[in-house]
């Protein structure tokens, strides 16, 4: 693919709209906890990041700019999904094991954000 097909507005456009359908499979697949989905998405999000990278120079209309904003929102929430899955991983394999907690966030942390 060329830099100038890459780069081009109505390319960012579907681009955006590949994301954000990624990004909604990736919700989807979190949801039902579907590994092979999951790394489906990743790898879907890996490609069409480095597509995106090409549009750099493009100028951003605001449809694009929305399309932008509304990735960024679902990719932080898709985030926080995850780790909330892996929280509820990890509190189970101790409940198992019967082991402490290897890691903890404490009030060090807590206080440490506070200053």
């Amino acid at each position: 693919m060329s830099q100038v097909q890459s780069s081009s507005p109505a390319m960012l456009r579907d681009q955006l709209r590949q994301m954000l359908a990624v990004l909604e499979e990736e919700r989807q697949a979190l949801a039902g906890l579907d590994i092979d989905a999951l790394m489906g998405a990743a790898n879907d999000k890996n490609r069409l990041c480095g597509s995106l990278e090409d549009a750099a120079g493009v100028v951003l209309d605001e449809e694009c700019r929305g399309m932008l904003e509304a990735a960024k929102r679902l990719n932080e929430v898709n985030r926080q999904v995850r780790n909330l899955v892996a929280a509820n991983v990890t509190a189970r394999l101790n409940a198992m094991t019967g082991s402490p907690q290897l890691y903890h966030a404490g009030p060090r942390y807590a206080y440490a954000g506070a200053r």
